[in-house]
């Protein structure tokens, strides 16, 4: 079988998930105890990794993803993420990424994160027949193929704009951004009968909030398609309804 497929991979989630999964605790006495990671199985991990996922999705070409310092959401809300300031990065991490960033196809930018990059070069016609790889779900919202939890999803245009919209709804508290009050995954199905963003506002104005706090979680929400960015500039054009 020819392999003809783009594989745009998630790096922060394919970094972190080998990474963490490396770590082992020793007791050395009844005060001490260390966290090591091996080098060498990392290799052999990620070895395998990209050998099932080439085979499985049958792919001729692989590009990484990785995020920027300096996250455009920050700017517009400046709580996004806040929570995990203090988390630690796995032990191997720093090196992991920097491994496949000088040997591998990669890509990153100062102001995106790895779904938007993923976004972006999904939807810019630069690449062909490209499947996104992440268990993100919020890539759900990038139309197109997506690869999620060991399963393929097709994306139409309408059913990532609805998921966008949804994501507006119910927020996501790992991200530190709220939604709308109130409003689980259940509810939203019910508000976006149409999937519209009239829906969305009259369900925030519902909540006693305004168009500036819904647009203000949609943007947060929105991961960046190639119409999102302002390849000139190298910033973000967020979005706007």
């Amino acid at each position: 079988m020819t392999k003809n497929n783009t594989l745009l991979i998630d790096g922060d989630m394919v970094a972190f998930q080998i990474t963490i999964g490396l770590e082992r605790e020793i007791q050395w006495d009844e005060e001490v105890h260390t966290l090591h990671s091996r080098w060498s199985d990392c290799v052999d991990i990620f070895a395998d990794y990209m050998k099932n996922i080439t085979e499985v999705l049958n792919a001729r070409r692989c590009i990484f993803a990785f995020s920027g310092a300096n996250n455009f959401r920050k700017a517009v809300l400046p709580t996004y993420k806040f929570n995990r300031k203090a988390t630690r990065k796995p032990l191997c991490y720093a090196r992991f990424r920097r491994f496949v960033e000088d040997e591998f196809e990669s890509k990153v930018h100062d102001v995106l994160e790895a779904d938007d990059l993923l976004g972006i070069m999904a939807t810019n016609g630069k690449y062909d027949n490209t499947i996104i790889v992440s268990d993100d779900k919020d890539l759900l919202s990038i139309p197109g193929r997506c690869y999620r939890l060991n399963e393929l999803h097709n994306v139409s245009l309408e059913e990532a704009d609805r998921k966008h919209l949804m994501q507006t709804l119910t927020g996501d508290v790992a991200d530190g951004y709220k939604g709308c009050p109130g409003i689980g995954e259940k509810k939203a199905e019910v508000i976006l009968k149409n999937g519209t963003w009239s829906e969305v506002l009259k369900a925030f104005e519902a909540a006693k909030l305004t168009e500036e706090d819904a647009l203000q979680q949609a943007r947060v929400a929105r991961i960046c398609r190639v119409e999102d960015f302002d390849f000139v500039k190298g910033d973000v054009n967020l979005w706007t309804p």
